[in-house]
């Protein structure tokens, strides 16, 4: 195990789509979803120490989620838990992260990742993350793991990549964003094409010199920090950063522009647990394709996800790829497959109802 390989956990999404068992004050990273008795958050953390020992994984998320990140993952120190006081999306987050390990660290190598996937084949994963690591390490590459697709997905974006090298590490061609289903099924059929995963691996050096060629404004703020950092004046720092601080996905900001983006595919049974219809991908279902959990009774319905509790009971008929989720203070019945609109629905819901019910 090298001792310069970091990795960093974005874990400040509110996880509207997962909405209403992800609440504004527990988003579903912190949420025992797959009921194991971890966390995704703490699933993530389990999962990275097979990469890296536990006091170079630091998680970076919102301000207000301090208190949850500590009571799940006792093990961070408080330099390990870099605080964002507004949501500026991921490139701010991941320079955040960069900056700070670089004063620490300038060989490090840093892995990134979403707090709330879920990988079935954990060595297939580190397989995976071996490479891009060994090839991060010896070229200035910007690397991210692209993902098998197996059906024509519109909700995830895909990478391209150049089909002229028998080597792991393919160079990326194009990105696209979540394409419509007739352009995705063109995708799935070229076989050159993966689902952008968002889990990234690259020297400090390689993101330090993108940010600086590409983001140059975000560059120079947290660039401005290295004084700051491990210090108590971080935490004003960083609050004053932010708020001068762009709105931007590191996608946007550096891998559609910068020329040195290589892919890694893989194929370790991946999810990013992105909507109510993605958990039902993956959990445990009945005859009828059905996924249950409380007490319910079903009759002459199929293809449905249905989340109760266990002394109230739930009897449903006739219904077809509904989700049905009855929580203490809000009932939610509608389409699963349906999640863009479920950012309407906490607007609609907070705007007349008030806040507590998101």
């Amino acid at each position: 195990m090298s001792s310069n390989i970091y990795v960093v956990i974005m874990a400040g999404g509110s996880g509207t789509r997962f909405w209403p068992y992800s609440r504004d004050t527990k988003p579903k990273q912190f949420l025992d979803v797959l009921g194991t008795g971890r966390s995704l958050l703490q699933m993530t953390f389990d999962r990275f120490t097979a990469i890296t020992t536990p006091d170079k994984i630091l998680v970076v998320s919102n301000d207000k989620y301090d208190d949850l990140i500590k009571e799940q993952l006792p093990e961070l120190g408080e330099h390990q838990i870099l605080l964002e006081t507004e949501k500026r999306n991921t490139a701010p987050c991941i320079a955040y992260a960069a900056y700070k390990i670089m004063k620490q660290d300038p060989n490090a190598v840093l892995v990134v990742s979403p707090s709330d996937h879920v990988i079935f084949k954990e060595d297939a994963f580190n397989e995976v993350i071996g490479t891009s690591i060994e090839d991060a390490t010896n070229n200035e590459h910007l690397i991210t793991i692209g993902i098998r697709p197996n059906r024509p997905e519109t909700g995830y974006g895909y990478i391209q990549y150049l089909t002229d090298s028998d080597s792991k590490v393919k160079k990326v061609k194009t990105f696209t964003e979540k394409p419509e289903l007739d352009l995705a099924v063109k995708f799935l059929e070229s076989g050159d094409f993966l689902w952008n995963s968002g889990i990234f691996v690259w020297s400090i050096d390689a993101i330090i010199k993108a940010f600086e060629k590409h983001e140059e404004g975000i560059a120079s703020l947290f660039a401005d920090g290295l004084s700051e950092y491990y210090t108590d004046s971080e935490k004003a720092f960083i609050k004053k950063t932010y708020s001068h601080c762009k709105n931007i996905s590191i996608d946007y900001a550096i891998m559609e522009k910068a020329e040195n983006v290589y892919v890694v595919p893989g194929d370790f049974g991946w999810s990013d647990l992105g909507s109510w219809n993605a958990l039902h991908e993956i959990k445990d279902k009945d005859e009828n394709e059905n996924v249950i959990e409380g007490s319910v009774m079903t009759y002459a319905s199929k293809d449905n996800y249905i989340k109760g509790k266990k002394d109230k009971v739930i009897v449903a008929q006739g219904c077809e790829g509904m989700l049905i989720a009855d929580f203490d203070d809000v009932l939610l019945i509608c389409k699963k497959e349906d999640s863009s609109i479920f950012r309407d629905f906490i607007t609609d819901v907070k705007a007349e109802k008030g806040e507590k019910y998101i």
